[in-house]
């Protein structure tokens, strides 16, 4: 039954953390919401992650470590915590963002009011590998208008980070998308698939603490064709062309839907300002191996 299982899953995908996975696991640990579980999908980390996750595990009966023998790339490993996950509702932590002990109390409460919100975050703030603050991100009123139409143009064709990717979504509907595909900038391909299922909602608090260090893999792989491998390492040495497969996906998320044919029309015709957008990577990817354009 419902009630004997975990209200919100948090998944937890991590490759050599130990930097700053005690004070992530601690920040997660600490929600005022208690009824949770913490999937941890360890990928066959060289350091002292897997001690640091199973020390946790014993101290808390809430959380269940897994350990992969290989590598399996960021993409099926962030799917692999979602599947393993049994909570109405889910959430992706990464290993050095934090979060506010109020974090997922807000979230669960936006979510059990408002069933036409199919994914709920917070106001984010950027910090160093200290914790200080480096800016703060503005916030995305579109992505909670009534009109996919709308939320699709603001989350695919505006430039801003993938934040919202962190926030707790409705299990159902992630359910219902192809969850992180195996290239570059798939996460915000997923949140393209989900602004066209429902409305995001932004909590006007400053809860949530999105880290900026230099080992993080969008610096370690600086450009879009070097990122495909931190995303499924088979890609390795191959060439690939991520802003067609970009486009290719986005208009499979658009047909996917289910849309009124006007705002499927519009969504295409929004996909065609993208292209616009994109038009020189578009034929950079067709010319050279590795464009350079993160």
């Amino acid at each position: 039954m419902r009630s004997s299982l975990p209200y919100v899953s948090i998944g937890l995908p991590v490759y050599n953390g130990e930097r700053f996975l005690t004070e992530t696991l601690d920040s997660l640990l600490a929600q005022t919401f208690e009824n949770f579980e913490l999937v941890i999908s360890d990928n066959a980390s060289t350091d002292r992650t897997q001690e640091i996750c199973k020390d946790y595990a014993v101290k808390d009966r809430r959380i269940r470590y897994y350990r992969n023998d290989q590598n399996l790339g960021a993409a099926r490993n962030y799917n692999r915590v979602f599947e393993l996950s049994t909570g109405k509702y889910f959430k992706w932590a990464a290993h050095d963002d934090l979060c506010a002990p109020e974090y997922l109390e807000r979230c669960v409460e936006v979510l059990n009011q408002d069933a036409s919100v199919v994914l709920c975050y917070a106001n984010t703030r950027q910090i160093d590998e200290h914790g200080t603050t480096l800016r703060n991100f503005d916030a995305k009123s579109k992505l909670g208008s009534s009109k996919p139409r709308e939320r699709f143009c603001e989350c695919v064709c505006v430039s801003h980070p993938q934040v919202p990717v962190f926030g707790v979504i409705r299990a159902g509907i992630l359910k219902k998308t192809r969850l992180i595909g195996n290239y570059s900038s798939s996460d915000r391909v997923l949140l393209g698939e989900l602004v066209l299922l429902g409305r995001f909602y932004e909590i006007p608090e400053y809860l949530f603490f999105k880290r900026d260090h230099p080992q993080q893999h969008w610096r370690v792989y600086p450009t879009v064709c070097s990122r495909q491998v931190w995303y499924d390492p088979a890609k390795a040495g191959k060439i690939t062309f991520p802003h067609w497969r970009l486009l290719l996906e986005h208009f499979i998320s658009i047909k996917r839907a289910p849309l009124r044919w006007y705002e499927r029309t519009l969504c295409c015709i929004y996909l065609g300002w993208w292209v616009r957008l994109h038009w020189r990577y578009l034929a950079k990817n067709l010319i050279l191996k590795e464009p350079k354009e993160s």
